[in-house]
């Protein structure tokens, strides 16, 4: 049997529980040496449990666990032989780049006149010899993603475990990882990649898909899309508009899936599909429909049994607000400095009442700061950031009481209850009463929080913590929502869930200002304005900058080509460099 056909992992009846619940339900798979393997699944179906196992973190109920022949136990106690690379970033923040590495070469035994050449070897695999002596705290989402890795690898280890090591990076340092994985996999080395980013998953060798706590498939991405052949349409240039036809297609019943992609709706059918259905619906609609290649995402969906639906709680308790096509934020030439460095530089944008507008960039690039100016979390150099007609920074509360602001790390009161964050913040929004208990009782509702109400917020899910800071920035009704990276790790349905809201408050006349890294979500913004070093180089709607770099090579580029086509063509026009 040739070397990459011989399993390095075997695992066998697998379970985990903690107390009343369980984790891992009598999982078993195998890792073949040398092969990329993908982990994928719904928030809390284990794949963190699983992966903390496999290093030697957590212990198991039961189960077996061979590692290159041997039990878990004896490979974990050859120190280097397995990699691990957290979900969080784990490193000393304090510490710089070169310092980390010595620490983390430390704890893998890495003698001491070896060091400097893995060292060196290391950095130039990462591309971070120019940043040695910066404190890792000051790195970008890229390059902390960048050195976590290379100290998951100093133990050379014959088994690299990776928990969504791409979560809030940009599609660009995206690419590169997935570029230093390509290398490693060449070198024989076995990875398993646990992700959020289903696109992601269609690259491995192999993906295994958990769903509560249960192995719903393994094997080749390819196998589990191909049941879905002759099940995918693209409805385009509907009547009424795509938001108000994805709702209708989501009602029918012989519809698992759908989402936006630019001007069009993309839907699943169930496989019992009757005859002229789709054609049916696309005569109704008012559209054009065309088959389209089915997706490693909408093959997860379909075999999860569906979406979530079209429908929206959240949107239905709202009171439309007026369609006048007024211009509700505006950023006008707005400058950051700090010291020497411009962080954003002479930005300017309108965004009309009702429109979902997206603010895309590569990590560092300026796109956290133009969203913080123009939520009033960051006072402009120069310029202005405008919310109906006023400076948040120099306005009163009557004003900032009409917007929400969802922040992209969890930063409500991890010592509160979930109640207790519910009614604080409905307090800060001035409800009270009668009224403020109306409005928990209608959250707790809508997003489902009756089983973990006085559950400590820190404690419960990511989906979860997602939901609890919507419910709370939208709980007062604002008319302005500015929502930073809202879906950062939480699984493709819970997206759905998310979108599904926001989607139907922007109907009501809600304006919505978002940033993001899936670059799938960006297709739900009306108008996108692309961020990089410091400079707006491209605002439009998805399919206009998916247009703009459109050429023979890549005649239908998705948004992630237009992504990097954009940012390489600016660095380009501005004589070379990058991010």
């Amino acid at each position: 049997m040739p070397e990459e056909d011989k399993s390095l992992l075997e695992v066998r009846d697998l379970t985990k529980r903690f107390g009343a619940a369980t984790a891992l339900d009598r999982i078993s798979l195998t890792l073949l040496r040398g092969r990329l393997n993908g982990l994928a699944g719904p928030d809390g179906a284990g794949k963190t449990t699983l992966i903390r196992i496999l290093t030697g973190l957590l212990g198991s109920d039961s189960g077996e666990i061979r590692l290159d022949g041997v039990p878990l136990a004896e490979a974990v106690a050859r120190q280097g032989f397995i990699g691990y690379m957290p979900q969080k970033f784990g490193l000393y923040e304090d510490l710089s780049v070169l310092e980390n590495l010595r620490l983390y070469a430390a704890l893998n035994g890495v003698p001491k006149e070896k060091e400097r050449g893995l060292f060196d070897e290391m950095l130039r695999f990462t591309d971070l010899a120019r940043f040695s002596e910066r404190l890792a705290g000051r790195l970008s989402g890229g390059m902390k993603q960048k050195l976590g890795l290379a100290c998951a690898l100093l133990g050379r280890p014959k088994l690299l475990l990776l928990d969504e090591p791409s979560v809030g990076v940009d599609p660009i340092s995206r690419r590169e990882l997935w570029s230093m994985v390509g290398e490693l996999m060449e070198g024989g080395m076995t990875v398993l990649w646990s992700t959020a980013y289903l696109d992601e998953a269609e690259h491995c060798d192999k993906v295994i898909l958990l769903d509560e706590s249960k192995k719903l498939f393994e094997g080749p991405p390819g196998e589990l899309t191909g049941r879905l052949k002759g099940r995918v349409f693209l409805l385009s240039e509907p009547s009424g508009g795509r938001r108000g036809a994805l709702r209708r297609v989501l009602r029918e019943p012989f519809v698992r899936d759908g989402v936006i992609q630019g001007g069009s709706v993309r839907f699943v059918t169930a496989p019992e599909l009757p005859d002229g259905e789709p054609q049916a619906l696309a005569r109704k609609l008012g559209g054009t429909l065309a088959p389209a290649a089915p997706r490693f995402e909408d093959a997860f969906i379909d075999i999860l049994g569906g979406g979530p639906g079209g429908e929206s709680a959240l949107a239905a308790g709202l009171s439309p607000l007026p369609d006048d096509g007024a211009v509700v934020v505006e950023a006008d030439r707005l400058t950051k400095k700090y010291g020497s460095f411009t962080a954003a530089d002479s930005i300017s944008f309108r965004i009309r009442r009702g429109e979902i507008f997206g603010l895309l960039g590569p990590n560092g690039a300026g796109k956290s700061t133009t969203f913080k100016m123009m939520c009033g979390l960051a006072r402009p150099t120069s310029g202005r950031a405008l919310v109906a007609g006023c400076e948040l920074g120099r306005s009163g509360g009557s004003v900032r009481r009409r917007i929400g602001y969802m922040a992209q790390k969890f930063s409500l009161y991890d010592g509160l209850s979930v109640r207790q964050n519910l009614a604080f913040f409905s307090g800060i929004y001035g409800l009270s009463g009668r009224a403020q208990k109306a409005k928990i009782e209608e959250m707790v509702e809508i997003f489902h929080f009756q089983n973990i109400l006085d559950d400590n917020s820190g404690d419960i899910s990511l989906g979860h913590k997602q939901r609890l800071a919507l419910a709370c920035a939208t709980m007062h009704g604002p008319d302005v929502l500015f929502l930073d990276e809202p879906t950062s790790g939480v699984s493709p349905v819970t997206r759905r869930e998310f979108w599904n809201h926001i989607n139907g408050i922007v109907e009501k006349g809600v304006t919505v200002m978002v940033t993001t890294h899936f670059m799938d979500e960006a297709e739900y913004c009306d108008r996108i304005a692309l961020i990089y070093r410091g400079r707006a180089i491209a605002v439009g709607t998805p399919d206009e900058l998916r247009q703009s770099v459109a050429d023979g090579g890549t005649p239908d580029p998705t948004m992630e080509d237009a992504f990097i086509s954009l940012v390489r063509r600016s660095d380009r026009e501005r004589g070379g460099g990058g991010a």
